[in-house]
């Protein structure tokens, strides 16, 4: 892929070194095992609880973690073979959702820091190769410390915003407990890149033993979409952008389904009884769905295919709410040629031409110029 005009990737993750030692230092999902009866061997990432099947060794367990997911160098190379100008990184998930309240916030900063000077030694390089960061919030930890990262990063000038999972605190992002986060990342401008991780309970997959017979399959191609919906959805039923217009969030993956369902939501939400508007005794959205997409939610382009981007961006309300994404590291190309182009990379621009074959500012809109617009990155 070549342009002259910038192409940002704002869905690609990276395990920075503080990340990695932390994960390593554990033997509790999230964890990273090092084979021992191999050094040689890629360290084992067991990201989900499925993962950690207690039948199999440890050294069979998870996937590899080689220096795709904690190179910058290889991030680069990536960057290099695909055209792409400039990456907005994020910490991969589970982030540090599962950190005690004590040292969520230093770890958080450490993390932080990691991640803008890493940045800020790349953009000092003459490659014209740019990072950038989304940095991660101690939610383990008491309010008053995430509200005081959330300034902090505006300090930070390499961290354009934040990533966040869909338990908040621990009970959704429907908890009110959250308001006093989503107030100071509203009154920052800090837009929030809302990213899946903890999918369906495997029984709705049919347990265990199916969910072993196809791998990750089930759980990333449907649990991790239908887990942002519902946390979306949930965050529209309680008020939250009523109470919050200015709140700002990037969705992973297009959305998930809510592009698809969008509609459907509207209209049981115009039918409930328990709402006052209706008779009922409590305060339903007071915005549609609609409003709200078009408004406080921006969709990444990571949907693979046409009829899902077409969905996104008539969604969104317009080109300008959508934005170009790789997942990279994830899905990389299998075989032995690890340099060859990545498929999930490849589908994603074949999306966009697909959807605007003879529309080269749309097409430039999706691929960077809506990153750079909203995140005032200076390429």
């Amino acid at each position: 892929m070549s342009s002259s005009y910038p192409i940002v990737d704002i869905h690609t993750h990276m395990y920075p070194p503080s990340y990695i030692r932390l994960l390593s230092s554990r033997s509790t999902v999230p964890y990273i095992h090092q084979p021992s009866e191999d050094p040689n061997a890629d360290p084992r990432l067991i990201i989900l609880a499925s993962d950690d099947d207690p039948a199999r060794p440890k050294s069979a367990r998870g996937r590899p973690v080689d220096g795709t997911y904690s190179s910058f160098d290889q991030k680069r190379q990536f960057m290099q073979a695909h055209g792409i100008t400039c990456s907005v990184i994020s910490l991969a998930n589970p982030w540090l959702d599962f950190l005690d309240p004590e040292s969520a916030l230093p770890t958080a900063q450490e993390i932080n820091d990691d991640l803008d000077k890493a940045c800020a030694e790349n953009n000092a390089q003459p490659s014209g190769l740019k990072l950038y960061a989304f940095g991660c919030l101690p939610l383990s930890a008491p309010s008053q410390d995430i509200v005081q990262e959330i300034h902090r990063l505006k300090t930070l000038a390499n961290v354009k915003g934040v990533i966040m999972g869909t338990t908040g605190l621990g009970q959704g992002l429907d908890d009110p407990a959250l308001d006093e986060i989503f107030a100071a990342l509203a009154a920052t401008n800090t837009l929030v890149f809302l990213h899946p991780h903890y999918g369906l309970p495997d029984s709705a997959f049919g347990g265990q033993e199916t969910i072993a017979k196809s791998g990750h399959v089930l759980p990333l191609a449907l649990g991790f979409p239908l887990e942002t919906t519902i946390a979306v959805s949930r965050m529209y039923l309680a008020g939250v952008f009523d109470r919050h217009p200015q709140l700002q969030f990037l969705l992973a993956h297009s959305g998930g389904t809510l592009p698809f369902l969008a509609g459907r939501i509207e209209s049981c939400v115009a039918h409930e009884r328990e709402f006052i508007a209706n008779g009922g005794h409590r305060q339903g959205p007071k915005r549609s769905i609609w409003e709200v997409l078009h408004s406080n939610l921006y969709l990444d382009a990571v949907i693979y295919g046409q009829p899902g981007l077409k969905a996104a961006i008539e969604a969104a309300g317009s080109v300008d709410r959508v934005m170009f994404g790789t997942d990279h590291p994830f899905f990389p190309p299998l075989g032995d040629d690890k340099n060859s182009k990545w498929l999930s990379v490849e589908s994603n621009i074949s999306a966009i031409d697909g959807c605007f074959p003879q529309n080269e500012e749309a097409q430039r809109k999706i691929l960077g110029g809506n990153a750079v617009r909203v995140l005032g990155l200076d390429l």
